[in-house]
């Protein structure tokens, strides 16, 4: 039995049905007030009878301006990221824009796949939270000529924009803040030492310590492969094995404390009684914890907001100056920090 294949209906099978040239639909389709009104009605005659229906990325590809902006992110199941992805889309939409998000995972090959799927399909530009250290991923994007912006990382190209927040300075505010409440004894959970955020954080803890006349090493470090929930389970099991258990702990991010606090409850110690905890973002599941979680607020919103604009800046081809956007941290004190250190019950 024969089966018909439907067939997509191209400008070329309405040129013919209306017996002109293909550029002659084309002006119709574009420029109709470049041709006459008897073969403008042809034309349009042939379109309905075809039930041609124009190609808006074959045009997109071919005059450059795509209505698509790309966003890669490292974790989508962080909310961190899912603010950001908010502001960058309220931008777009009130340009006419629409935005592809995609998730790398904190995988580089993962990366390198969706830069190249962006560069095929010629998107306006991309906003990127880079998964590759070594920066090969974004060398390779950019022989592609689509401008991009890097989203929650400093750039240290000066041809290249970014909107980052000060993680030095947010990690000093935690382990800061922890110091006051009367702690000497601080763990570090950090996520994969290849984020520049990571080691930014400790950074600023390092900083905190210094200034308050302590050496490094009272700051232990617990590194996870990830910043998620089940790795922070994992780095609190980590914790609770130690022969001298810190009495607080500063995370890499809230993922990662809501991961420690789980595993102190199941332990059966109290937190901030037993232990202290700060987390790093401040998203929303940070207030709603069973104890409400210290973190250090990073505004994404308004970070996606500003990569948005400065990416559109860039794109709409008026005088543009790249610019490195560093927004400041707040910290935001709740239950799971607020009492000092006590004697651990036996």
């Amino acid at each position: 039995m024969s089966r018909s294949v439907s067939r997509t209906v191209g400008i070329k099978d309405v040129a013919r049905t209306a017996g002109v040239s293909v550029g002659t639909v084309s002006n119709v389709i574009n420029r109709p007030d470049r041709v006459g009104t008897e073969t403008r009605n042809k034309v349009l005659s042939a379109i309905e009878q075809l039930g041609y229906v124009r190609s808006e990325s074959a045009r997109q590809l071919r005059a450059g301006e795509s209505r698509i902006m790309g966003l890669i992110v490292l974790d989508m199941g962080n909310p961190f990221f899912v603010d950001v992805a908010r502001g960058a889309e309220r931008t777009a939409r009130d340009k006419g824009l629409g935005v592809m998000v995609c998730n790398s995972a904190q995988n580089q090959s993962d990366e390198a796949e969706y830069l190249s799927l962006f560069a095929e399909q010629r998107v306006r530009g991309v906003l990127l939270t880079p998964a590759d250290a070594s920066g090969r991923n974004i060398e390779t994007f950019r022989r592609s000529g689509i401008p991009f912006v890097l989203v929650d990382r400093v750039g240290d190209d000066p041809d290249t924009c970014s909107v980052s927040v000060d993680d030095v300075q947010g990690g000093t505010l935690a382990v800061r803040h922890l110091l006051e409440a009367g702690h000497t004894s601080i763990a570090y959970v950090s996520g994969p030492k290849t984020l520049s955020q990571v080691r930014d954080r400790r950074t600023g803890a390092l900083n905190a310590l210094r200034e308050a006349g302590h050496t490094p090493d009272v700051l232990r470090e617990v590194t996870t492969e990830r910043l998620d929930v089940s790795a922070g389970r994992d780095a609190g099991a980590r914790l609770l094995g130690l022969a001298h258990r810190p009495t607080a702990v500063f995370c890499a991010n809230d993922l990662l404390a809501l991961g420690v606090l789980q595993a102190m409850y199941s332990a059966g110690l109290s937190v901030p009684e037993d232990i202290a905890i700060v987390g790093y973002d401040d998203i929303e599941f940070a207030a709603a914890a069973a104890v409400p979680l210290t973190s250090v607020r990073q505004p994404a919103v308004a970070m996606g907001t500003l990569a948005a604009e400065l990416l559109l800046e860039e794109t709409d081809g008026d005088a543009h100056e790249h610019r490195r956007v560093v927004l400041q941290p707040e910290l935001v004190v709740r239950r799971s920090s607020l009492v000092a250190s006590r004697p651990r019950r036996t």
